[in-house]
C-alpha cells in the first residue's frame, strides 16, 4: 500500500512569482520499493503561457522539471521501507502570465510490483495582479498618477488600476500583472522615483479604497476646532451628528449667543474628547 501525506492545494500567484508545496509519499511495505510517478498538466486557458513546474526531494534533487529535457512526466524512484520521502512541489508563474491563467497539477504514484496500487494528489496554481507603491514628489501625488495613466493608454502596459489616496502623501499605488512592464511603464514619469520594495495587499489598502465617513471619530461633547469657513479658528463643542449627511452641528464657545452651527465633519479638528 502506497499513499501520498499531506494535501492538495491551489494558491494565487503574481506574473513570474512563485508557490511551494510539501508532502511525502510513504509505503506501508517495511522492504525496499521501487515507485513510478506520473505528473499531469493541464493549463487554463490551454494557450496560456507555460507555468514552470518543478518537483524535488528532500536532498534539494530534480525528480521533475518542465524545462529540463532529461525530465518526463513519468519516472522511477524507491522507497526506502516505510519512512517517508520527503517532498517539494515548485509552480513558477510565467513573466507572461494573464490575470486568472491557471496550472494544474495531478501527481499519481504507485508501487512498480502493484500498479493498481496507487494514490493521487492534486494542486493548482492562479496568476494574480500585484499591487506595488511608488515613492513620488509630495504633492505631485496626482500628478505622478495622471502622467502614468497617459503612458498606458498610448501603448502596452499591464497597469490596470492606480490609486492616488488624497491621504497618502508621497506615494501612488498602482496594480498591475507584470511588474517589470509596470516599472518601465512608469520610467520617465515627472515627479515619480523609485517603487517601494515587495508587494502591498488589499489589507493595507482596503481603507482607501472606502474611506472612513467624514465624522468618523467625532462624538457629541467633544471639543473641536473650526478648521476651515468662516469661523475657521474658533473652539465649539459638538451637539449633533448626522452621519447620512457627514455634517455635526456644534455651539461656538465665543458666540455672544448659543447659535447651532452645522459644518462638514472634515472642517473641524477634535481637541478634547468627550469623558
Amino acid at each position: 500500500m502506497i499513499s501520498f501525506i499531506g494535501e492538495g492545494g491551489e494558491s494565487k500567484v503574481p506574473a513570474s512569482g512563485m508557490t511551494t508545496w510539501n508532502f511525502q509519499v510513504k509505503s506501508k511495505e517495511a522492504a525496499k520499493k521501487k515507485v513510478r510517478m506520473k505528473v499531469g498538466l493541464e493549463t487554463i486557458p490551454a494557450d496560456a503561457a507555460e507555468w514552470s513546474i518543478r518537483l524535488y526531494d528532500a536532498t534539494g534533487g530534480s525528480m521533475f522539471d518542465t524545462h529540463s529535457s532529461q525530465s518526463q512526466p513519468e519516472f522511477d524512484f524507491f522507497l526506502e521501507g516505510s519512512r517517508p520521502k520527503e517532498l517539494r512541489l515548485e509552480a513558477h508563474a510565467p513573466v507572461g502570465a494573464a490575470y486568472k491563467d491557471k496550472v494544474r497539477i495531478k501527481l499519481e504514484v504507485c508501487l512498480v510490483e502493484f500498479p493498481t496500487e496507487c494514490d493521487r494528489l492534486e494542486f493548482a496554481a492562479e496568476a494574480r495582479q500585484s499591487i506595488l507603491a511608488l515613492k513620488t514628489s509630495i504633492g505631485h501625488e496626482k500628478d505622478v498618477a495622471d502622467g502614468i495613466s497617459a503612458k498606458t493608454k498610448s501603448g502596452k502596459s499591464d497597469i490596470s488600476a492606480i490609486l492616488a489616496p488624497t491621504n497618502l502623501r508621497g506615494y501612488v499605488l498602482i496594480e498591475g500583472m507584470n511588474t517589470d512592464r509596470m516599472r518601465d511603464t512608469v520610467k520617465g514619469v515627472r515627479k515619480a522615483h523609485s517603487f517601494v520594495d515587495g508587494e502591498m495587499t488589499f489589507a493595507e489598502i482596503d481603507h482607501y479604497l472606502a474611506p472612513k465617513p467624514l465624522v468618523s471619530g467625532i462624538m457629541e461633547g467633544d471639543v473641536v476646532e473650526l478648521v476651515a469657513g468662516p469661523f475657521k479658528g474658533e473652539k465649539a463643542r459638538v451637539q449633533n451628528i448626522d452621519e447620512a449627511k457627514e455634517e455635526i452641528t456644534v455651539e461656538l464657545f465665543e458666540a455672544m449667543v448659543p447659535i447651532p452651527v452645522t459644518v462638514r465633519g472634515d472642517h473641524v479638528r477634535v481637541l478634547e474628547k468627550e469623558r
